[in-house]
């Protein structure tokens, strides 16, 4: 069978270079494909050239581009694409098993994220709409336009976005997606074991007719990516607490970290927590708890421990099965260093007092297990007595909480910079709290899951208010 190789795109053109790197299969350790490696220098130099590419952008106008992305969506999930160069074909049946055996994602996993992306090219015009609040899609063409009767103008603020990928979940190519119907081209560093899903995304848009030079590809390491950072006009970066950390203050640079996303109760839905069992259990594990929104931390007044023994108890039923199992819901892991090294800090953590594994009567007590050459975390719930515990406040890749009780009227001091927080209560003194809290970037009042989205609603910053910058104008007559 012929071997992948991803080439650079270099604003749509081909181009494979001498250095290569292989991607191997979690199971067997076999070559799955290889990625042509751009350098620093490249990057340097094409980056000074994005003009060109915004030029192709600009000459379509934005409801064009809407319609192309619409139509990519029914390519993305049903067509045979190319794949690669020199290009082999690659179905939607093809791309699952390929994504998963370098990722580590079982299949049925990467359907749900396959119809997810789907939907996000289906419902970009509410995804827009929910971006711009309602602008008219003019805006893009002509820079300027009117809202509620007020003259309006934006400015782009660079010629292309920078995107740095995890390999985590393809989900996340949704994030960047929009910046093509703005008219801003795409400059895509992939995830080290995630080329496929971004390189479908685009086959998909050229295919409904997008300009070739709005897409550049380039997978590289270290260098190529600072160069990335440094070069473009904005960037969109996915990375650990200490890679996002460095460009925290800076504006051109929207980070996407850690979500440490909350479910608080309160005080008047506390008895009643059992009624909301289903809704914690899906917030942990939905993805395999991967992503940013996953609940990290439930937060109640009372009923910690019980709470926490009742939610072990249903993760407990999620286990590791071969990843064509169309029943599983748990990853493994690409890179078996990673699964040792969060078992590690979890074993750690809980030799600190006030810490308990709720998962440890109904799991066993191995955490970290192996089935068939994979490498596996078992979900994981730790009751913590406060917030002074390091594990109260963490996010892992794999379907792990914390169960932390605090009083109502000490949550919002203590839960810290929240993704997502759900607040199930009724009271309505408390609600004007939670929606006046600075640490909560996007709040849910009554029982949702953190990890369910709304396509009029911004995931994690705005990506318009990012590359476009609100000016004063005034036309004469």
């Amino acid at each position: 069978m012929q071997i992948p190789t991803f080439p650079i795109l270099r604003q749509g053109e081909v181009y494979v270079s001498l250095d290569t790197q292989d991607i191997k299969a979690v199971r067997g350790g076999e070559v799955a494909a290889r990625t042509t490696v751009a350098n620093s220098g490249m990057l340097n130099r094409d980056l000074l050239a994005m003009a060109k590419a915004r030029e192709a952008l600009k000459a379509i106008p934005a409801r064009e581009l809407l319609a192309i992305c619409q139509r990519a969506g029914e390519y993305f999930l049903n067509d045979t694409l190319p794949l690669g160069h020199p290009a082999i074909p690659q179905s939607p049946d093809a791309y699952v098993k390929q994504l998963a055996s370098t990722s580590g994602l079982p299949h049925a996993l990467i359907r749900m994220n396959l119809k997810r992306l789907g939907n996000v090219f289906a419902e970009m015009p509410t995804v827009i709409k929910g971006l711009t609040r309602g602008l008219d899609l003019e805006i893009f063409d002509k820079g300027y336009g009117s809202q509620m009767g007020v003259p309006v103008s934006y400015a782009v603020q660079a010629d292309c976005l920078g995107v740095i990928m995890p390999s985590n979940s393809p989900a996340v190519n949704a994030l960047w997606l929009p910046a093509f119907v703005m008219k801003v081209p795409v400059v895509i560093k992939p995830g080290r074991e995630e080329p496929w899903t971004p390189w479908r995304v685009i086959q998909a848009l050229l295919k409904a007719g997008a300009p070739k030079e709005a897409f550049s590809f380039y997978p590289t390491g270290h260098d190529g990516s600072g160069a990335i950072i440094r070069r473009a006009g904005r960037v969109m970066l996915f990375g650990d607490d200490s890679t996002v950390a460095q460009y925290a203050n800076d504006p051109r640079i929207e980070v996407h970290g850690s979500g440490r996303s909350k479910i608080l109760i309160g005080e008047d839905k506390i008895e009643n927590w059992r009624d909301y069992l289903d809704v914690l259990v899906e917030a942990i594990s939905a993805n395999s708890g991967r992503s940013c929104i996953n609940t990290s931390s439930i937060v109640v007044p009372k009923y910690a421990a019980e709470i926490a023994d009742a939610v072990a108890e249903r993760l407990a039923e999620i286990t590791p099965k071969a990843p064509e199992d169309e029943s599983a819901k748990l990853s493994g892991f690409a890179n078996p260093m990673m699964a040792e090294w969060i078992d590690g800090a979890i074993a750690d953590g809980l030799k600190e007092s006030g810490a308990r594994d709720a998962s440890l009567p109904f799991r066993g007590a191995d955490r970290r297990v192996e089935r068939d050459g994979m490498h596996y975390l078992l979900p994981t719930i730790v009751h913590c007595a406060s917030f002074e515990n390091e594990l109260s406040n963490k996010e892992f890749l794999f379907p792990y909480a914390s169960v932390v009780e605090v009083a109502q009227a000490d949550m919002l001091a203590q839960i810290g910079p929240s993704l997502v927080v759900t607040a199930i209560t009724e009271d309505k003194r408390w609600i004007d709290e939670l929606l006046d809290a600075p640490n909560i970037d996007r709040l849910n009042i009554g029982p949702v899951p953190t990890n369910r989205i709304s396509w009029d609603q911004p995931h994690e910053g705005n990506l318009f208010e990012s590359l476009y910058k609100r000016r004063s104008i005034s036309m004469a007559a």
